[in-house]
């Protein structure tokens, strides 16, 4: 048994992913206010991403199950003591990388939310979970909340948040990165800047869609 497939975690997500199927932005009248056009580009837009998720503040709007295993599995195989998330959302793909942290005898995951209601859930969760121990939670802007006392070397990054943020969150991140740690971009199609950086190797990436709606990347030595 791992930290992930036992309890409380296990229960825990089961609960929390259910909740997140029940409330998703499908059935949100925030979402339905808006045409597919004006969401999508809200979603690229680097000026109103803050108005956007605002908005969304009661959906957790988390990773798939399959993309939380994925995490889990990464964070596991790679070893990972530090890990840094953009999107704490309600902390569904935190409690996954926690948890490999965690089985991997320990280590620091820092993780940034913007929203403040979200933050209180999450850290509930990660606390229900037994995980809050291991996760630092910096309230704020990810574009000042990420640009100091970082760890000396990062080996794995998770971005999910304001897709329009991916690059320059990276580029925050990016001298901490070690050869070999890994990048998981969560809806990386909404940011083809982002997209065309990591899949040119002249910038130090090895790259490649995953699933349906992942880049795995891996920083190059």
């Amino acid at each position: 048994m791992t930290t992930l497939t036992s309890s409380p975690i296990a229960p825990l997500l089961d609960r929390l992913f259910a909740a997140a199927d029940a409330a998703s932005p499908a059935t949100s009248p925030v979402v339905a206010a808006l045409s597919r056009q004006e969401r999508e580009r809200l979603m690229q837009s680097k000026t109103e991403y803050l108005d956007y998720y605002g908005r969304m503040k009661d959906l957790a709007l988390p990773v798939s199950r399959e993309t939380g295993t994925l995490l889990y599995m990464l964070a596991r195989g790679c070893g990972a003591r530090t890990i840094v998330e953009f999107g704490t959302s309600f902390g569904i793909s935190t409690l996954h990388l926690a948890a490999a942290l965690r089985d991997n005898g320990g280590g620091r995951l820092i993780t940034t939310e913007f929203e403040p209601s979200k933050v209180a859930r999450a850290r509930d969760n990660l606390t229900a979970g037994g995980l809050i121990d291991l996760v630092e939670i910096r309230e704020g802007d990810a574009l000042r909340t990420l640009s100091v006392d970082l760890p000396e070397t990062i080996d794995l990054l998770l971005l999910d948040g304001a897709k329009a943020l991916y690059p320059e969150v990276l580029s925050l991140v990016e001298s901490r990165l070690r050869p070999g740690a890994l990048i998981v971009a969560d809806n990386a199609d909404y940011s083809p800047d982002y997209l065309a950086h990591v899949r040119s190797p002249a910038n130090g990436y090895l790259s490649t869609p995953f699933g349906e709606d992942v880049e795995l990347s891996m920083r190059l030595g």
